[in-house]
């Protein structure tokens, strides 16, 4: 059986420090790899939904449905801001009848 040597890594160097670094990155050029971009995936294959290669049916049902969706979200608005103001009938409402219940708590005592 032979002995293995061991093996001695070699020591790590310090990390840059900010200065460094700054340095570095001002000395590079905007085309630097680093810098640029990648490119756009591809596509998914097929025309784009309502796009110009898309068939006129299509895209009127595309418009249809987006037609549909905005007239659906105003509808929902509206429902909202009249719930908001009967909620604020209510409170009122509730408001008047405490009082009232109180009201009358101290006539009958």
């Amino acid at each position: 059986m032979s002995a293995k040597a061991k093996r001695v890594l070699p020591t790590r160097p310090e990390p840059p420090s900010a200065e460094q670094i700054l340095a570095d990155v001002r000395g590079t050029e905007p085309t630097d790899p680093v810098f640029v971009l990648p490119a756009e995936p591809p596509p998914e294959p097929g025309p784009a939904p309502g796009g110009p290669e898309a068939e006129p049916e299509e895209r009127e049902r595309l418009y249809r449905q987006i037609r549909s969706y905005v007239g659906m979200n105003q509808r929902l608005q509206e429902a909202r801001e009249q719930l908001r103001e009967r909620r604020r009938e209510l409170q009122s409402a509730g408001e008047a009848l405490e009082a009232g219940i109180a009201h009358m708590r101290q006539k009958a005592f």
